[in-house]
């Protein structure tokens, strides 16, 4: 069974940096697209990146694009979103995500994905 745990969330000032990670288990990792989602508190979540398996296409939401960058690390079972730059509007809860068979046209498409973790909280003080 494939699981998925979030870590690196929390406070930061505008401006300020963080760096999620998200290590996957219970799966062959470099089979797997992965993506990071952030849901506002009553909205949808929405994509903020995603990367395909073997590290292959990029993805990113065009609020995040030059700020935030998805790295992942097949030898750890780890994918991380750096976080640059940050605003308040950042603020969010984020989700890791991970699925197989994705095509780049639905790399941004939450229901795509088979996996989730339990999501991490970023605020981002003004």
């Amino acid at each position: 069974q494939v699981q998925l745990v979030e870590s690196g969330g929390g406070l930061v000032q505008t401006g300020g940096s963080l760096r999620l990670s998200c290590t996957f288990s219970g799966g062959t990792f470099r089979s797997y697209t992965m993506g990071w989602f952030r849901q506002y508190a009553g909205q949808e979540r929405e994509i903020v990146a995603a990367v395909k398996r073997y590290g292959g296409d990029t993805v990113y939401a065009d609020s995040v694009k030059g700020r935030f960058t998805i790295v992942r690390d097949n030898a750890k079972n780890t994918v991380y979103l750096h976080m640059n730059s940050l605003k308040p509007e950042d603020t969010a809860v984020y989700y890791c995500a991970a699925g197989q068979g994705l095509i780049t046209s639905t790399l941004r498409v939450g229901r795509a994905y088979d996996h989730w973790g339990q999501g991490t909280q970023v605020t981002v003080s003004s």
